[in-house]
């Protein structure tokens, strides 16, 4: 072999951003000239040339290259030991290529980067972020995280304290803003803080300086601002709602009620009058004055029976001189009745044999308010009265001329039920109850 290379150290050190220089000596023990080129194999290849690339020596002539280690500060170029070779390649005889080895030893450096994502949050109760650490050095560090609140008004809390990142990753953390206090209604409040990571040294060595984020935090209130005034508005909608009903609707409503009930009443009340006198034979008498007492009981509606008058009171009419010899009677009945189970009736007064009864006076009473028909009969099925239990509490009738009731003739109140009504302040019954009081005198019929 002709070819000898030797380096001057099989060790070497290197600093990332730093150049090393290792020299390597050539010896041509052959008999030629001979040119000499040079190749460096290992992980150290793509950071490390010759100097110069190219050598020529005369035959027992020796020289000197240089071998350049330029690492570069970056994560690529991980901190550790590993080898390396020089492939020196003679020209003219490729089979006397010699490959001297050593070993490279790589320094660690740290390096981290930081940055909050997003720099600025906004919240009633808390505000998110993310923290993001870059490891950008060549060996694996462990980061401590913290906070420096600006204020004493909000508080930042880790999800959690440390980060272990491997050379050339990033990793992210969570974290929340807290205010100290709530907030109902008002401006919001912006709070200022500050969020670091600070990088664990190697045994031995010196702490870097923590790398500070500045961040902000915007409290803003829990109850939105347009909260009051939706409720203000709310409350003047419902007030102008409720003085419409009482100012249109609800008189409306009773004006309709009243059209409903009140010419219903009267056209029964007429009916009643008219069909009573032509059985009498009188033209104008009790026709007459029921449709009077019938207009005011319905339209009023009075609190207590009129007072019956008494036989003196009838004297100037045509019958008066028979009902003064007579005898005065009256009489009651009360009926009720179920909704949905046909009508009922019951008897106030049968006339016994011999005898006439002059009808004058009538009272029906309506306590519950029930809703349906009452019907009051005299004699053969002469119909006096037809009412509508729903326009009357208490009503009284009072005939000028009275009605005559034959021998076995009965006075009758019939009830057809179609809603019960509801007394205040008492139990709701459970069927119609209406009564009826008449007043008249019963004359004894003479023997001829």
């Amino acid at each position: 072999m002709s070819l000898t290379a030797s380096l001057d150290a099989s060790t070497v050190t290197v600093t990332p951003g730093e150049e090393t220089t290792l020299p390597l000596q050539i010896l041509n023990s052959g008999r030629t000239v001979e040119e000499y080129h040079f190749e460096v194999v290992g992980t150290c290849a793509a950071w490390s040339a010759m100097e110069p690339a190219v050598l020529s020596l005369y035959p027992g002539d020796s020289g000197t290259v240089s071998l350049v280690m330029r690492p570069p500060r970056e994560a690529t170029v991980l901190a550790g030991e590993s080898t390396f070779g020089i492939r020196v390649m003679p020209t003219g005889d490729r089979s006397d290529t010699v490959v001297p080895e050593g070993r490279v030893t790589v320094l660690p450096f740290t390096e981290t980067t930081a940055e909050l994502v997003p720099r600025g949050s906004n919240g009633s109760r808390s505000g998110r972020h993310q923290f993001a650490v870059d490891n950008r050095g060549n060996t694996p560090v462990t980061v401590r995280l913290g906070a420096q609140p600006g204020t004493e008004q909000a508080r930042v809390v880790f999800a959690a304290s440390e980060l272990r990142i491997e050379p050339g990753h990033a990793e992210f953390a969570k974290l929340r803003v807290r205010p100290a206090k709530r907030m109902w209604r008002g401006t919001p409040v912006t709070h200022a803080f500050q969020v670091f990571a600070a990088p664990q040294p190697p045994e031995g060595e010196e702490a870097p300086a923590p790398v500070l984020v500045d961040g902000s935090y915007q409290q803003d209130p829990i109850l939105p601002r347009w909260l009051p005034r939706a409720l203000l508005t709310a409350a003047l909608l419902l007030l102008v709602l409720v003085g419409l009903w009482y100012a249109l609707l609800r008189p409306a409503v009773k004006s309709a009620a009243r059209e409903a009930v009140t010419p219903e009443a009267v056209r029964s009340a007429a009916a009643a009058d008219k069909s009573k006198a032509p059985e009498e034979g009188e033209p104008g008498g009790a026709g007459s004055g029921g449709g009077d007492s019938a207009g005011a009981g319905t339209g009023g509606g009075s609190a207590s029976p009129t007072p019956s008058p008494g036989p003196s009171a009838s004297g100037g009419s045509g019958g008066g001189g028979d009902a003064a010899s007579g005898a005065p009677t009256s009489a009651q009945a009360r009926v009720q009745d179920a909704v949905g189970g046909g009508p009922n009736t019951g008897t106030a007064l049968q006339v016994p044999a011999g005898h006439t009864f002059q009808l004058t006076d009538i009272v029906v009473q309506n306590p519950q308010g029930d809703a349906g028909t009452v019907t009051v009969t005299a004699g053969e099925d002469t119909r006096v009265l037809s009412l509508g239990l729903e326009n009357f509490r208490d009503s009284d009738y009072h005939f000028v001329t009275p009605i005559l009731v034959p021998a076995g003739g009965k006075v009758t109140m019939t009830i057809d039920c179609r809603r019960v009504g509801k007394p205040v302040g008492a139990p709701a019954p459970s069927r119609c109850s209406s009564s009826m009081f008449l007043g008249g005198t019963m004359r004894t019929d003479s023997a001829g």
